[in-house]
């Protein structure tokens, strides 16, 4: 079968997106679960911070177990401890019970991406890295709107307990054909002579760590650094253009959150393209003859200048002004997310990329315990003087300043890795 290469990142997408359903559901059943069970907001945010800390421990956990036991049975661990964990939360009771099942929920999910990376690190050439892992990421954004469609009509259908049963059931279904399918490419009898020609053409950057590297040496190499920076400074960005602009819409234009929000569709539609977009650009550079790390590199550096456009939000009056801004920084973040997933596949021999995946991954997830701190620090100060709004400007003029930063930091730590 030519091409084969193509249908893993396909179920590497799916994957994706199941993960970002089940991570959602709760969040679109929390007013529902608040009335059933009587929860503060307290109680929410206990159950949150309970999923965010053992998704963090989890990433860690996880990226070294994948790459000790290989991206197929490793990616099948994960799956099967995410989808019990999400069927789980239709038999718990208590705070304390959906906080229990939530983290184990966590550290399941936290096995996607170092499998993902590590399955693109073993069947895609350099050239085409950055398009497979703007595919699977897009999964993220894909989750997220599927989400939005699948559980209410369960939930109107059914009820919440069924949500979770079904959404959960999902993952199973994934697995089934996961285990039929995946192989390394070497020993699968769908790829042919050719494609796996094509795929070990110069997988590795020439100036590379020996395989096999310990794990605690990782920690010794400056292009772990590199890739922790790029996930530590601008995850939590996301989270940020997650979990507030529906409340900045709303108190800056007057939005109604209780009715579909086109303006904000228009936004998280956008991740998509900056998705894939981002990853297309970077291999469309390598296949114009760049080097690998200079293609990712200027890459990264285009879109954290184009990122300062962010600032200009504040000055504008118009709704749809807005939302174009915010439309094209969200793009120009997962299209930097892409990147910064695939330059670890690129400076790390294969055997290591679930491993430096996780640290990085857990690093991101510490910033996003950090940064919303900082968020609404900055955000009570003004709302209490009467001007929400200027802590969202002071808000989005960090978020342009942080990207160019972390690229400084990243390029000064991967110069020994650049070809001499």
């Amino acid at each position: 079968m030519k091409n084969y290469r193509w249908f893993i990142v396909t179920m590497l997408l799916i994957a994706t997106t199941i993960n970002y359903i089940d991570r959602q559901v709760i969040g679109l059943l929390k007013p529902v679960l608040e009335k059933e069970f009587d929860w503060t907001e307290t109680d929410f945010a206990r159950i949150v911070m309970a999923f965010s800390a053992a998704y963090a421990t989890g990433l860690l956990l996880m990226g070294r177990l994948i790459d000790r036991v290989g991206t197929k049975w490793g990616y099948a661990i994960a799956v099967i401890i995410w989808s019990l964990a999400g069927m789980m939360h239709a038999v718990v009771r208590s705070v304390s019970g959906f906080a229990a099942v939530r983290m184990i929920l966590g550290i399941g999910e936290a096995g996607n991406f170092p499998a993902a990376m590590k399955a693109v690190s073993e069947w895609f050439p350099k050239k085409e890295k950055g398009l497979a892992t703007g595919i699977l990421n897009a999964g993220s954004s894909v989750g997220v709107v599927a989400a939005l469609l699948i559980v209410p009509w369960i939930l109107s259908s059914y009820g919440w307990q069924e949500v979770f049963w079904i959404t959960g059931f999902f993952g199973f279904i994934w697995l089934i054909v996961w285990w039929l399918v995946y192989e390394l490419p070497a020993k699968h009898s769908r790829v042919t002579a050719d494609e796996l020609a094509m795929i070990h053409e110069g997988q590795d950057l020439a100036k590379q760590p020996a395989p096999a590297i310990k794990w605690g040496a990782l920690f010794r190499m400056p292009q772990t650094w590199a890739v922790v920076t790029g996930k530590f400074l601008i995850d939590p960005i996301y989270w940020f253009f997650l979990f507030w602009l529906p409340s900045y819409f709303a108190s800056t234009f007057g939005l109604d959150l209780k009715k579909p929000s086109l303006p904000l569709m228009v936004i998280y539609a956008a991740t998509t393209i900056g998705s894939v977009g981002g990853g297309y650009f970077s291999s469309w550079l390598i296949k114009k003859g760049w080097s690998v790390l200079k293609a990712r590199k200027s890459a990264l550096l285009i879109f954290a200048l184009l990122e300062f456009s962010i600032i200009l939000v504040q000055f504008m009056t118009n709704v749809w002004f807005a939302v174009a801004l915010l439309s094209l920084a969200v793009a120009l973040h997962q299209a930097w997310a892409t990147n910064v997933f695939t330059l670890a596949s690129d400076l790390f021999p294969k055997e290591s990329v679930s491993s430096v995946v996780g640290i990085a991954g857990m690093a991101g997830a510490a910033g996003g315990i950090l940064f919303p701190m900082l968020i609404g620090s900055i955000l009570d100060q003004y709302k209490a003087v009467g001007n929400l709004r200027g802590g969202y400007d002071v808000i989005f003029t960090l978020c342009g300043f942080i990207y160019s930063a972390a690229w400084l930091i990243m390029n000064f730590l991967t110069k020994q890795s650049e070809p001499k």
